[in-house]
This record gives C-alpha cells, structure tokens and sequence, in this order.
C-alpha cells in the first residue's frame, strides 16, 4: 500500500512539475507577442506623427498656394526655377 501511495506522488509530481513547465513557456510566448504588438503600436504611432505633420504641411500650402512669397517658393524648390538676372551656384565639392 505505501508502494502505491509514492508512486501515485510521483505521479502527481510530474504532472505538476508538467503543467508549470506549460504554463512558463506559455508565459513566455505571450510575452514575445506583447512585444512584438508594443512595437508595431510604436512603429504604427510613429508614422502616424509624421503624416500629420506631412498633413499639416500641404494644408499650410493649399491656403498660402495664392501668396506671392508662397508660389516663389514652389517655382524655386520644387520647379528649379529662378528669377531673370540671378545666378545658380551648385556645390559639387560634396
């Protein structure tokens, strides 16, 4: 009788010892993947900053796209346009 007992322990024991290696590597997936989220979330928050801004940037240009200032500098960045008379110096030396 007391032979059964221990081994019934035994048992026991491993089904414990069992579950709880279960349950920490468990316990260790999910915080890989509560990880990984926290970081797209970061990511995904990030680009959302720099949208806004890119936003905010084209919607000062659409209601300045009248003003004189406005529309030389357009001509002159994104055009490569200058004004009669001036000269364009370009650095190559790096």
């Amino acid at each position: 009788m007391k032979q059964r007992k221990s081994g019934i322990a035994i048992v026991m024991g491993m089904v414990l010892v069992t579950v709880m290696v279960y349950a920490v590597l468990s316990l260790a997936k999910m915080n890989a993947r509560i990880e990984a989220a926290e970081a797209a979330r970061d990511a995904l928050a990030a680009e959302a900053q720099a949208l806004t801004v890119g936003n905010a940037s084209l919607e000062y240009e659409i209601e300045h796209s009248g003003d004189l200032d406005m529309i030389e500098r357009v001509a002159r960045d994104k055009l490569g346009l200058v004004l009669p008379g001036e000269i364009v110096y370009y650095d190559i030396g790096g």
